[in-house]
């Protein structure tokens, strides 16, 4: 690759980057084809960080709370807020669709309160039209399900809390 190659490319992916941030994007890939053996592949991608606020009821906004009990304070209520930090929690290990029954109108995998074995199905991501069982990683109880069913889910998103 040349010198004048290279910082197109630097050029380019820095406008790929300009891309994700302008359109909120979470990850972008293109492949650049420059001749028979060489190209480039580029996979630009950002974590966004999704913090839970909770608003306080009025009569408690206008007391003035210590200074540092208010920080610990939002900071506990976030991770409590947050389903991937509660020990259990099943993540999804692919971007898609999720899916609670294996057809529209049959009965669903789960509930909440279910007992579920290691290996059975929990839901399905479709990803590239192709349906993806997802598996209990362990046997337990489903305590909860924090996706809907139709809903978009990327990579880490927690699908259930499994005890």
């Amino acid at each position: 690759m040349t010198k004048k190659n290279h910082d197109a490319d630097v050029a380019f992916i820095q406008a790929l980057a300009e891309l994700l941030r302008e359109n909120d994007l979470t990850e972008l890939q293109v492949k650049r084809d420059y001749g028979t053996d060489d190209s480039l592949n580029v996979r630009v991608s950002r974590h966004i960080q999704q913090v839970a606020v909770q608003a306080a009821p009025v009569a408690q906004a206008a007391a003035p709370a210590p200074a540092a009990a208010a920080p610990a304070a939002a900071a506990a209520t976030a991770e409590a807020d947050d389903p991937a930090d509660l020990p259990g929690a099943v993540t999804s290990p692919m971007v898609g669709t999720v899916y609670m029954q294996a057809e529209p109108g049959s009965d669903p995998f789960i509930s909440v309160g279910a007992k579920v074995a290691e290996g059975d199905t929990l839901l399905i991501v479709e990803a590239m039209k192709t349906m993806n069982h997802i598996p209990a990683p362990r046997s337990g109880t489903i305590r909860r399900i924090v996706v809907e069913d139709g809903a978009a889910v990327e990579f880490g998103t927690p699908l259930v809390i499994l005890e």
